[in-house]
């Protein structure tokens, strides 16, 4: 299941960069005592109490401003809010309830959505009366916090974690294969979703941007069944002219976190960009199951040598993904694009697939003992048992005698071994290192 999001909303200069800075233990947010410093929506991931979730960081929200760059932000917030499913309201205590904060307020009770109302800057025990007057806003839970000081923490974060659904998956839903369709904007991604359903259902524009929202549509092919995710194209952050791109991005990470196998759409006449490679990394690091589709490949002039050749370029950008099939199809023509779906089984099947212990330990000590562990002045790292905990993408735990031993280099060997053996093509694998006890 994807990771809940939290949106940290509130007017200008109330300290939500500050607040989300010391959530996540990082300076990720600008913090500045001139409003409007965030203008853009950043987001990162935290945890509390086994509970992980994506917290968005937002710029300021004044409903009743007509200044451009606080209508943009406006539009941005409003976005980061339909995307949420908690949203915190925070305030500043010093200030009281101002005729903005009430407009917010105001505009967060027609989401439907869990809002809890922070209270920032009550900074001692002796500022905890300043919190009383915005009960007024009648505005779910209210609760006291500083952001500089990091007091009340624990009783927010409890607060938000109470909302989050139980991490139960669906069994009707595990039945489900979900694809999304992500790259740069203009690519042809909505061209190929209609290719492959077979009928228009996504709008198609040669306008770059076109996709907006991340789109579900629900498909059969014989008794399987899928959901096929178009999303908002990623740009480049200096190529954004607008504040609905900005967001494209979460939006994107949202449709990657929901899908079970990613289509990483690339443009045959640009070749793979910079941009592409962080499109596939967002995709590599969520541990998604994906297929890199080259599309346009009727625009390319061809010879013996030119699949080889693009492919090896393609590599060179994105050599983390080097376990990703490439197809190279045309949405305009119809080249390829049956081959899609019949791809997208086998690397789902992949990406659920299973190894029984006995026979994954048998296959990593033939892997240590073709090639054992380095060692690193006399020490050597030694792999007692191996066992597969979980799934989506396959994971495994290696007890050894000390996890520090085990070096990057060799990890990857074990990795290439257990694909090489058991065809693991198309999905990641992760390791779990574990000293035995």
């Amino acid at each position: 299941m994807a990771k809940p999001i939290v949106a940290i909303v509130g007017r200008p200069n109330v300290g939500k960069s500050t607040f989300f800075n010391n959530i996540i233990g990082k300076r990720i947010s600008i913090v500045d005592d001139q409003p409007g410093v965030t203008r853009d929506r950043i987001y990162a991931d935290a945890e509390w109490l086994d509970k992980r979730f994506t917290l968005v960081d937002t710029g300021g929200l004044d409903p009743r401003s007509n200044d451009e760059l606080l209508v943009l932000m406006r539009r941005q917030v409003e976005i980061a809010i339909e995307t949420a499913d908690v949203i915190i309201f925070l305030t500043d205590g010093r200030a009281g309830v101002t005729p903005v904060d009430r407009e917010v307020a105001d505009y967060l009770r027609k989401t439907q959505k869990p809002v809890l109302l922070a209270v920032n800057k009550i900074d001692t025990p002796e500022d905890e009366d300043l919190v009383l007057e915005f009960y007024n806003l009648a505005l779910g839970p209210v609760i006291g916090i500083s952001a500089s000081h990091k007091r009340g923490f624990g009783d927010l974060l409890d607060m938000i974690i109470s909302y989050f659904p139980e991490l139960e998956a669906d069994a009707q839903d595990e039945q489900v294969i979900k694809i999304a369709v992500v790259g740069k904007p203009n690519v042809g991604k909505s061209s190929l979703v209609n290719r492959i359903l077979g009928e228009e259902r996504v709008i198609v524009s040669d306008i770059p941007g076109t996709t907006r929202d991340a789109v579900d549509t629900p498909f059969k092919i014989g008794e399987r069944k899928y959901v096929i995710i178009d999303t908002a194209g990623i740009r480049r952050k200096s190529r954004i002219s607008e504040s609905l791109e900005h967001y494209s991005v979460l939006r994107a990470l949202t449709a990657i976190r929901r899908c079970d196998v990613a289509l990483i759409i690339i443009d045959a006449t640009q070749e793979a960009t910079e941009q592409d490679a962080k499109i596939a990394g967002l995709v590599h690091e969520e541990g998604k199951a994906s297929i890199i589709v080259v599309n346009k490949w009727d625009l390319i002039e061809k010879d013996n040598y030119t699949v080889d050749e693009f492919r090896q370029r393609i590599m060179q950008r994105l050599g983390f993904l080097s376990y990703a099939p490439i197809l190279f199809t045309s949405a305009k023509t119809g080249q390829r694009v049956n081959r899609i779906i019949n791809l997208v089984n086998d690397v789902y099947e992949r990406y659920t697939y299973r190894i029984s212990t006995g026979v994954l330990n048998d296959c990593v000590s033939d892997a240590v003992a073709i090639t054992p562990p380095p060692s690193d002045k006399g020490r050597r790292l030694k792999i007692y048992y191996s066992t597969q905990v979980s799934v989506k993408p396959p994971t495994f735990v290696l007890f050894v005698n000390e996890p520090d031993y085990m070096q990057l280099s060799y990890q990857r060997y074990l990795e290439n071994y257990l694909r090489k053996t058991f065809g693991l093509d198309g999905t990641p694998i992760k390791f779990l290192v574990r000293q035995k006890k």
